[in-house]
């Protein structure tokens, strides 16, 4: 047979309630003498709590092994039920045999009546119901935390498996958008190839390095985004101008990674980018944690087709990071995407 070991709360509420149940019941066997005769402190004090562990400790063996029958919150009912069990079963037991022993022994020359009974049984049935109550509401308290890690743990298990198919979806495309102007610089500028290639280089491992948590701090994306902004400057020279306004008190905020490079790629997909009609860029942070990609709407001639694979993403992990506040706002001379910025206590 297992027994199993008491639960320090337990323990506890044992050492803390037993003088308090044996004043009572040497009350009941004792009235009138209970404080003042000696003998009672010496003798029956003693006799009581030796027969209170045994009674509590069988309680304790009953009360686990109905946890272990029934160890989860949609067995609440049943494990209350069993649990109601205990006071036919162990605590009347305990209360008669507490009686019997002092009349059968005639100790200090106590003779049972059945009032003597009746009162005993009523302490005992208190005292369980008491402490039956605070164990098990202890015990769902501790389940119900259990289930909430469980849940938490699925979710950002959940999460990460969808950040790494965010992921998969955007590195990629960045890769293969870079070859694209590769290839191109190659056929125009060789030089400028090898600057574009080695710059690349850099930018993509920085990417990698960066973009293993899903968020990034502001600081770290406007970094990036500084980088990445060398390498169109290679192709579209000052068809592309980038002006930064941001609140160095925000650099610690976090942000999906690649946003900002996600926006720059959209805004230089879309529109056109030439010396005669530059595609401005701003970034700039707003009151509200807020920061602010806009760019200045001059759509291309032939219309590129839209995926909106960027937005989409980004919008993606917002919802997966259970934030609001995400918008898109396009007007008839500008194109805005507002980012909340997030406030990381870790």
């Amino acid at each position: 047979m297992k027994f199993s070991r008491p639960l320090k709360v337990q323990v506890i509420g044992f050492w803390t309630s037993m003088p308090f149940i044996v004043l009572a019941y040497n009350a009941i066997l004792y009235p009138g003498r209970f404080l003042t005769d000696w003998r009672v402190w010496a003798v029956s004090w003693p006799l009581i709590y030796a027969i209170g562990i045994v009674s509590w400790y069988a309680h304790i063996q009953y009360d686990h092994a109905i946890r272990r029958q029934f160890p989860t919150l949609k067995e609440t009912r049943k494990r209350i039920l069993y649990k109601s069990l205990t006071n036919p079963f162990v605590m009347t037991p305990s209360v008669l045999l507490i009686f019997w022993v002092y009349d059968h022994w005639h100790i200090l020359g106590y003779q049972m009546h059945v009032r003597d009974l009746k009162w005993g049984y009523l302490i005992g049935l208190s005292i369980n119901l008491l402490f039956d109550t605070l164990w098990e509401v202890l015990f769902l308290l501790e389940k119900y935390r259990e289930s909430l890690q469980e849940k938490t743990l699925l979710e950002k298990m959940s999460m990460e498996h969808e950040f790494e198919n965010l992921k998969g979806q955007i590195n990629p495309h960045f890769l293969f958008n870079c070859f694209n102007t590769l290839s191109s610089l190659i056929e125009e500028d060789r030089t400028e190839a090898e600057r574009f290639l080695d710059e690349l280089s850099k930018v993509y491992r920085y990417l990698l390095r960066n973009n293993d948590s899903g968020v990034s701090t502001v600081e770290t994306e406007l970094r990036f985004i500084q980088s990445y902004f060398q390498l169109l400057r290679t192709r579209y020279g000052e068809g592309l101008q980038l002006n930064m306004d941001i609140d160095r008190r925000y650099y610690p905020y976090h942000l999906p990674s690649l946003s900002l490079q996600l926006l720059v790629e959209n805004a230089v997909k879309h529109n056109i980018v030439s010396r005669q009609q530059p595609l401005v860029m701003d970034i700039f942070t707003t009151a509200g944690n807020r920061l602010v990609v806009n760019n200045n709407l001059q759509r291309k001639t032939l219309a590129v087709t839209s995926t909106r694979i960027g937005l989409r993403n980004i919008e993606a992990k917002y919802r997966l990071l259970k934030e609001e506040g995400f918008q898109i706002v396009e007007g008839e001379k500008n194109f805005m995407v507002v980012l909340p910025l997030i406030w990381n206590n870790n």
